[in-house]
């Protein structure tokens, strides 16, 4: 496909906000191939004011995600894709609802599209992408599209006023929560404690990330270690991409601030249980550990501490 100046290419993905991180390096590559197409990215709101700064894209649209009950929002959304006038899309949600916003294009203004939509010119032709890490899976993908390189996560545009925190100089970042409906995915708050006693006692601040919801979590570390620092839900995805890179490490579960902690060049480690598989979703970065244990109250903090490569 020879790129031309006056093609619109939209770029799907809605998803959650490790998602989003691992999609950092094919955002880069559109860009790249495309660099004087007009490229609209269609995400979810939580990622539109995150994702502005980043150079990747022309505009970005939010997409409520609507039910099927939902016709009028359908509509609205069909009318918007349809008045896009895109040559191409390249669709990185590759789920049943991308796939419908293929549909919505109907069959004779359809533009190429690179994904797994049923008919689509630029298919992702590979019966084992499901087993794949999502970088590799969105490699492969985009190769098959015509763009045979893709770079690392860059967060290097992101830009916040961290000193507002009043952080001691050297800190570690700890993300102690992760998905309410998946508490397997979680390594134990009182492990988390513990480790922030040890860390204390190195001269190291522990700096406690998460939502507002997670903040008892926060509350139980900074119980058994006073000199931690609960940052539960005061802090954007830009702040927490800043922190990454301004930390000595970070440990944390299987959630979305870790990976942007690695995609930022910390020395991260990162938590799993049975309940996800690293090999398919593990954060991505240039000092990434992996731990894993079936049952996460099973894995000892002596083993998270020695894991810890702190810079």
């Amino acid at each position: 496909m020879v790129d031309d100046p006056q093609q619109n290419i939209l770029v799907i993905k809605l998803s959650a906000l490790g998602d989003i991180v691992l999609a950092l390096g094919p955002f880069a590559a559109i860009r790249q191939h495309h660099p004087d197409a007009r490229i609209i990215l269609l995400t979810t709101p939580a990622f539109k004011g995150f994702l502005e700064p980043s150079g990747y894209f022309d505009e970005i649209w939010t997409d409520t995600r609507p039910s099927l009950l939902q016709v009028s929002d359908w509509l609205n959304l069909k009318s918007r894709l349809r008045q896009g006038d895109f040559s191409r899309v390249y669709d990185l949600q590759t789920s049943d609802r991308s796939g419908w916003y293929f549909r919505l294009f109907g069959s004779q203004r359809r533009p190429e599209w690179s994904g797994i939509a049923r008919g689509c010119s630029h298919p992702h032709a590979n019966p084992d992408r499901d087993f794949m890490h999502s970088i590799e899976r969105q490699d492969e993908q985009l190769a098959m599209a015509g763009i045979p390189s893709v770079p690392p996560a860059d967060l290097s545009w992101v830009a916040a006023d961290t000193a507002r925190f009043d952080l001691e100089e050297h800190f570690v970042l700890l993300v102690p929560g992760g998905a309410a409906h998946r508490l397997a995915k979680r390594w134990p708050a009182a492990h988390y404690a513990d480790l922030a006693q040890s860390l204390a006692g190195q001269g190291l601040q522990p700096v406690v990330l998460g939502s507002g919801a997670e903040a008892s979590l926060a509350q139980e570390i900074i119980s058994a270690c006073p000199s931690a620092k609960d940052l539960c839900g005061q802090t954007d995805l830009a702040d927490i991409a800043v922190l990454a890179q301004e930390a000595a490490g970070a440990v944390g579960n299987d959630t979305g601030p870790i990976h942007m902690a690695a995609a930022a060049g910390c020395p991260t480690v990162v938590l799993f249980s049975a309940a996800s598989d690293p090999s398919l979703t593990a954060p991505r970065g240039t000092e990434v550990e992996v731990l894993q244990r079936d049952n996460l109250a099973d894995l000892s903090v002596e083993s998270v501490a020695a894991a810890l490569r702190l810079r």
